[in-house]
């Protein structure tokens, strides 16, 4: 398996947590100048993929909670309609 399959592979087990942890860790890194030139520009190029992941995620998230079927008289909704992402 190549790297860059490696990191998509990680990217359809990592948690929205997981990976916005990881983000936050590399952000932190590159403000502080800890790194090589190297290391800085593989640590911006994997931010950028969970940015992108991060962001798919959310997107997700919300199109989910629109799906919720409200009761009229606002009541626990007792059903949701799936979404349908389109992907795949």
């Amino acid at each position: 398996m190549s790297q860059n399959e490696t990191k998509t592979a990680n990217f359809e087990t990592i948690s929205f947590e997981d990976a916005l942890r990881e983000l936050e860790t590399i952000v932190t890194s590159l403000e502080r100048g800890d790194v090589s030139l190297d290391d800085a520009i593989k640590a911006f190029e994997r931010g950028t993929q969970l940015k992108a992941h991060c962001q798919a995620r959310l997107e997700e998230a919300r199109m989910k909670v629109e799906q919720i079927k409200l009761p009229a008289d606002g009541a626990v909704p007792t059903e949701t309609t799936p979404f349908a992402s389109g992907e795949g």
